[in-house]
């Protein structure tokens, strides 16, 4: 199961890093080949099926998770089925309690690692498209100064009753300084993940930046991004559409993975508990 979810990770990582998308082939082969695996394994070796429950038991929990995090609009397409795959390849134990801290291990460094990716991709797309990050970071700015500016005081009169108790001071920073950092999330996506392409390079799941008009309908730009019929549409009225593109995410599952596969086996894992 190890070697298993690190290839299909590994091949994912590439195929996003080169195309920032992952076929549903490579997602759903991992589930057919894991659940195929651990059945013949129970069959004929084990000689009862619990492994083949724990597959499918943590199939359901990360198809939830998957769909969870998909409908919040953190996910593309692409990520929840790779995340729904890998709930069929992590129950590494027998016993559900077992499969549970895994669980919750993946899910907790997978959210610690992504922040952390996150944040440096954001900052390295900023400094390469710094002029135009500015010029939108400016804007941004002017466009929300007061609403800025009432934020920043509330978050000073917070800071101010850290002479009461000083969780109101780090409180007051965290309020401080959400405004900037919202304005340069926004920012960095305005200026830096909106591109420019040609229809003919356009693929099912590219998300349109703005609805697009083609004779007299409109495409619309939605989270599920483009299909065929659509892309088809696009192609005879338009030469060049705008699309976002998103960073390149599944490394996040293969760092977390790598993180969690020594965790377990070094013993960590099990050292403290949830």
């Amino acid at each position: 199961m190890v070697i298993i979810g690190l290839l299909w990770i590994l091949f994912a990582s590439v195929q996003d890093i080169k195309s920032r998308e992952v076929s549903n082939w490579l997602n759903f082969s991992l589930i057919i080949f894991a659940l195929g695996i651990r059945f013949f394994y129970s069959l004929f070796e084990a000689g009862h099926f619990m492994v083949f429950y724990q597959g499918l038991i943590g199939l359901g929990i990360f198809l939830v998770l998957g769909n969870l995090f998909y409908y919040a609009r953190l996910f593309g397409g692409g990520d929840a089925k790779l995340m729904i795959a890998l709930g069929a390849v992590l129950p590494f134990g027998l016993i559900f309690s077992v499969n549970l801290n895994i669980f919750i291990w993946f899910l907790a460094l997978f959210l610690l690692v992504g922040a952390v990716y996150g944040s440096v991709w954001s900052v390295v797309l900023m400094i390469i498209n710094f002029k135009k990050f500015k010029l939108e970071f400016s804007k941004l700015f002017y466009e929300n100064k007061k609403l800025v500016f009432i934020v920043m005081i509330f978050g000073i009169l917070i800071i101010g009753l850290g002479i009461y108790d000083l969780l109101f001071s780090f409180l007051g920073c965290m309020v401080l300084f959400l405004p900037f950092l919202y304005i340069y999330a926004k920012s960095v996506d305005e200026s830096c993940m909106v591109k420019k392409v040609l229809v003919k390079n356009l693929t099912e799941g590219d998300l349109l930046y703005r609805d697009v008009l083609v004779g007299t309908k409109k495409v619309e730009a939605s989270w599920e991004g483009l299909d065929a019929s659509e892309i088809k549409k696009i192609r005879k009225f338009k030469k060049f559409v705008l699309i976002r593109q998103g960073i390149p995410f599944v490394p996040v599952f293969l760092i977390s993975y790598l993180v969690l596969v020594y965790f377990y086996f070094t013993g960590f894992l099990f050292s403290f508990g949830f």
